[in-house]
């Protein structure tokens, strides 16, 4: 896994990468930012909010997207985030949807700010809290409330199985 910033700068790589090794498990995975219609191509989604996104052909299976935002994973694991944050984090300002997919971007990222902002770590900061949070949230809890997950987990399951 390869963290390669903004979006277009992931897109960049990402098609770089192909050129180099195309029998490597190349995936594309970014912030969908807004929501994606169910059965939709993943590629469409993102042309839409910039055309410029013309992926190479046969790769759909290497898109996926974290919808409609990566902090959504961590509403899944509500008491990662708890532990995390400790005492003072605001639990009941998390959205309870099951789905945490269906929550708008403008939603999760108010309600992770008005649930950690009394706490001793501070107001959630990607920067300095989204790759800590990222490796403690319960992958098994994240994939049975987020469709696209799932979607990616398999994904690298397969691929370690050789199937």
């Amino acid at each position: 896994m390869i963290p390669c910033g903004p979006r277009d700068a992931a897109f960049k790589y990402w098609r770089a990468a192909l050129s180099v090794d195309r029998e490597a498990l190349n995936l594309l995975l970014v912030d969908s930012e807004g929501p994606v219609e169910e059965g939709s191509l993943l590629w469409r989604h993102l042309e839409k909010s910039d055309p410029s996104w013309q992926p190479p052909s046969e790769t759909e299976h290497q898109c996926h997207l974290m919808v409609q935002t990566m902090e959504a994973w961590f509403l899944a694991d509500p008491e990662a985030l708890a532990k995390y944050y400790g005492q003072q984090f605001g639990t009941k300002a998390l959205p309870a949807r099951e789905n945490v997919e269906q929550i708008a971007k403008s939603d999760v990222e108010r309600s992770l700010r008005e649930a950690t902002k009394k706490t001793q770590k501070g107001g959630y900061h990607k920067i300095r809290h989204a790759s800590d949070l990222l490796a403690r949230i319960d992958p098994e809890k994240v994939r049975k409330r987020a469709p696209h997950c799932e979607r990616l987990l398999l994904t690298l399951a397969s691929a370690r199985s050789g199937v």
